[in-house]
């Protein structure tokens, strides 16, 4: 698999957020830079450590006119408790079928203490107002992450 070309139209999509609403990416169009993130599993060390810096630079995002969106194979109902848990304020986004991991190219083949297995490949894609993707972030440090971002759309402006 692949991802998709920096330059041409994000793949479309609509998932349940955390509260069972439906959010798709044409609701940001013309409006919102799309941080559109992959995360493995909610509550896990790494990826409470990427959603908690992504948590904690909202403003700066809202600057930026951008928004995060946190996309993980989860159900809705663990995405609510990740989000009451950590304090999160942004949208968590359930792909429990993993149709939208295999559309951008992050569902494969991972290797965790000797084991193989499929899952989301931790992938951050950056997508513009006029939704179209402007970077792939496929080597993502949880720690910095929310560093990276910033910097990353502070070259869209």
């Amino acid at each position: 698999m692949s991802f998709p070309k920096i330059g041409s139209l994000a793949p479309a999509w609509t998932l349940l957020n955390q509260r069972g609403e439906k959010v798709s990416l044409k609701d940001f169009r013309g409006e919102k830079n799309v941080v559109f993130y992959f995360y493995p599993k909610a509550l896990t060390p790494g990826c409470t450590t990427q959603a908690c810096g992504l948590r904690d630079v909202k403003k700066q995002l809202e600057k930026l006119d951008a928004v995060a969106l946190g996309v993980s194979p989860d159900p809705v109902k663990k995405l609510q408790n990740f989000i009451e848990k950590k304090d999160l304020n942004f949208d968590l986004l359930s792909d429990e079928d993993h149709a939208i991991a295999e559309k951008y190219g992050v569902w494969g083949l991972k290797k965790f203490m000797g084991r193989e297995f499929m899952g989301i490949l931790r992938t951050t894609f950056i997508i513009g107002k006029d939704g179209k993707l402007k970077h792939v972030m496929d080597k993502v440090n949880t720690k910095t992450h929310h560093d990276d971002v910033l910097g990353i759309l502070k070259t869209l402006e």
